[in-house]
């Protein structure tokens, strides 16, 4: 996160090129060496953090959003509402997402937004599906009860009273779902379908350097070490919040 807020101050100029240098492997000038293009490797990998990082933010908060709204819908109203959105997530679910992405991004001409759009839609159902599940889980208990016999309006007491205990799950299924965002951005800009060539972004670097891996290791590996330990961080904080956050809830 650091990286990809201060990315362009901690290494200005990325895209510099050295074509007489080329591909070279690390050294003091260049700690993890060069690309083809002469291009150092550390300063793209520092400032594509961004890149690699804003579509999984928009992405999980996009899905969160849409999963929280449809899910409440579905487990608070039920009825005919439940029955459709049911029947869409099951729809969803019935797709390969991964491949419905590359067709669709393909097709539609490519494009990193594009492809943060498709994401989001794609990952929505399944957050659709935990906050239903935990909505009927709660709509029974006492403080629902209770404020259904005050006289509280529907609309009330899902977003005052029931969302909060949901806060937890929604906490933890973002940053769970970060680790999908990131692999699936990564996975599509490595296929050419995200950001555009010469743009630093690790899966695009990833992608360009496999190209390198007997002159500069560091140019394929790198990134993909980024991607790894990116998706394993935001998993392991993902689990301590919800942990956290659920003892907080007990507590009181």
């Amino acid at each position: 996160m650091v990286l990809a807020a201060f990315g362009e101050w901690i290494a200005p100029n990325p895209s510099a090129q050295d074509l007489a240098t080329g591909v070279a492997g690390p050294s003091a000038a260049h700690w993890l060496g060069t690309d083809d293009l002469g291009r150092d490797v550390l300063a793209r990998l520092i400032v594509g953090a961004r890149t690699a990082v804003l579509g999984p933010v928009l992405i999980t908060l996009g899905s969160a959003l849409i999963g929280t709204l449809l899910g409440l819908l579905a487990g608070y109203v039920g009825g005919l509402s439940d029955s459709v959105i049911l029947r869409w997530a099951d729809l969803m679910f019935a797709l390969p997402g991964q491949l419905v992405a590359i067709v669709v991004v393909g097709v539609l001409g490519g494009g990193y937004f594009l492809a943060v759009a498709i994401l989001i839609v794609l990952s929505s159902p399944y957050d659709t599906r935990l906050i239903r599940a935990a909505t009927l889980e709660q709509r029974p208990r006492a403080y629902i009860e209770a404020a259904r016999v005050l006289g509280l309006p529907g609309r009330r007491v899902a977003m005052a009273h029931l969302l909060p205990n949901l806060v937890p799950l929604i906490i933890a299924s973002v940053f769970l779902g970060f680790a999908y965002a990131l692999l699936a951005l990564a996975a599509l800009s490595f296929l050419g379908l995200g950001v555009g060539a010469g743009t630093p972004d690790w899966g695009r670097m990833l992608a360009e350097g496999r190209t390198l891996l007997f002159k500069n290791p560091a140019a394929a590996l790198a990134p993909g070490a980024m991607l790894i330990l990116t998706a394993a961080s935001m998993n392991l904080v993902g689990d301590w919040l919800a942990e956290r956050l659920s003892d907080r809830g007990r507590a009181r």
